[in-house]
């Protein structure tokens, strides 16, 4: 519901960038989640991701769309994550994103943070007049997103994160198909390298890509035919999250995927191609990673 309500405001301001895509997985999780370690700390909700977009658009305006280029969003936002002291991964995906659209305008940032703040004050009201919403937490699935969301503790996950990023990122470049590293892609990379051991994100992670597929399919065919307003929005979240659920994936960052065609000018079939593509090769990376963590154990 939150999400059809950007995606209205969205559509009616004809400002397409107040519906910034990782909003999805920020409202998902802390409506679902309100004592989760997104939803414990609203000024970071706001500050994290607006910094980091300010500087996605600082970079945009400096530099080129290219692999150096993406992998220097990234860096900086950690270095942001780090400074805060933030647990807000999805504000990597709010830095990236200027780059791959092109965006260079100041309004970016305002959107994002003019959102989070309706955001943060909607959980805050919504916490304090609905005493049965903490009833479903403490589960599994909650368990195993809280340890997505803690910082890294691996001493090895930046290089295999910003190895991912700048090959991946070249792949992009030299392709022309941007979306091959999606900025919600980084999210989803940053956390698996993290907790290279995060057990049950997803019951078959095999099957990831074909999930991002799903939906952004679902999300292209909404922006065709539903278009981008709170019907369109509401319709790509609901399905979305019911992906999910079949697929058993714990993953929130992945649910912008969705969302992404809102926000692209002509978006094409080449897009649910492109990010199918690119969630193959961290899925193949990561377990990769993995594998060499678990050789070094035993040794």
């Amino acid at each position: 519901m939150f999400a059809g309500g950007i995606g209205l405001a969205a559509d009616t301001t004809g400002i397409s960038l107040i519906l910034f895509p990782e909003i999805a997985a920020l409202a998902f999780d802390v409506f679902s989640r309100p004592r989760g370690k997104w939803a414990t700390q609203p000024l970071r909700l706001i500050i994290t991701p607006t910094t980091t977009a300010a500087l996605g658009v600082i970079v945009t305006r400096h530099w080129e769309y290219g692999a150096i280029a993406i992998t220097a969003i990234t860096l900086l936002s950690l270095v942001t994550l780090k400074l805060l002291r933030s647990n807000i991964g999805a504000a990597i995906s709010a830095g990236v994103l200027p780059m791959v659209l092109g965006t260079t305008s100041w309004v970016y940032p305002i959107a994002i943070f003019s959102g989070l703040v309706v955001l943060a004050a909607t959980l805050t009201l919504w916490k304090q007049f609905d005493p049965h919403i903490y009833l479903s937490e403490g589960n599994k699935e909650s368990q195993i997103i809280d340890a997505a969301e803690t910082p890294p503790k691996d001493r090895f996950w930046i290089f295999a994160l910003t190895g991912f990023v700048l090959v991946s990122g070249a792949a992009a470049q030299a392709t022309d198909l941007r979306f091959l590293l999606f900025p919600p892609l980084i999210v989803v990379a940053y956390e698996l390298f993290g907790h290279p051991e995060l057990p049950g994100w997803m019951s078959r992670p095999v099957l990831f890509p074909l999930v991002c597929f799903l939906t952004a399919s679902v999300g292209m065919f909404a922006n065709s035919t539903l278009h981008a307003g709170f019907l369109g929005v509401s319709f790509t979240m609901v399905c979305s999250i019911a992906i999910f659920r079949a697929f058993k994936v714990h993953m929130p960052p992945a649910l912008a995927v969705g969302l992404i065609p809102f926000v692209i000018v002509h978006p094409t079939f080449w897009y649910p191609i492109s990010v199918s593509l690119g969630a193959s090769a961290l899925i193949a990376s990561a377990s990769v990673y993995t594998s060499i963590k678990r050789t070094q154990r035993v040794r």
